[in-house]
């Protein structure tokens, strides 16, 4: 089933989505485009981006700026579209853009114990998106999982896919062990939060 080709309409309901969010966040779904598909292939997503209203310039975003979550999503729904990504593919691309990222590096020292990541959790957050918190509710080591809940964050469901990306890279990397999420609860499906189980191997 061909994926459903976005509009000018949709891309500017996108847009008009309160909340922004930094230009690495943005550049970090561009370079996993590069690294999967190649240049010819962003070349193509600017292009569409451009034709609906609304450009996505790779050269063009500055890491630390901030700007609009809707174009984040407008940059999900063209992968989806033009590539046919999967779920999975989101996820993974959450996963790549933990381990290139300059906020993920400056925060890496907190990352040696599931109790500091629980502390600096929404400051981490904070440095990503204007919108939305994000905290660890249980942490429990015996059996292997944390529950992670963000508030206020009704963005694109694809969001979710990309974060737990991020959430599996972390927790792995504390862990050391294989790592898996599940999203119980979401907005997108009309939830009060989003709450993601992330689990390890013992």
């Amino acid at each position: 089933m061909e994926p459903e080709k976005l509009t000018k309409e949709k891309a500017g309901e996108l847009m008009k989505v309160p909340g922004e969010t930094r230009g690495i966040s943005i550049k970090g779904d561009l370079e996993y485009i590069l690294y999967r598909e190649g240049k010819e292939a962003l070349a193509k997503l600017e292009e569409r981006a451009a034709e609906l209203g609304f450009p996505i310039r790779y050269e063009e975003i500055k890491e630390m700026d901030f700007y609009p979550v809707g174009l984040e999503a407008i940059a999900f729904l063209l992968m989806e579209e033009l590539f046919h990504f999967s779920q999975e593919d989101f996820i993974k691309m959450g996963e790549f853009n933990s381990k290139v990222s300059l906020i993920v590096r400056l925060f890496m020292k907190y990352f040696v114990s599931m109790e500091t990541i629980a502390r600096e959790a929404p400051k981490f957050w904070g440095k990503y998106y204007t919108k939305g918190n994000l905290r660890v509710t249980e942490i429990n080591k015996e059996k292997g999982y944390i529950v992670v809940r963000i508030n206020d964050f009704e963005l694109h469901p694809i969001h979710c896919l990309t974060v737990e990306g991020y959430l599996i890279s972390i927790v792995k990397m504390v862990v050391n062990k294989e790592v898996k999420s599940e999203e119980r609860k979401c907005m997108s499906r009309g939830d009060e939060y989003h709450e993601f189980l992330v689990s390890w191997g013992k």
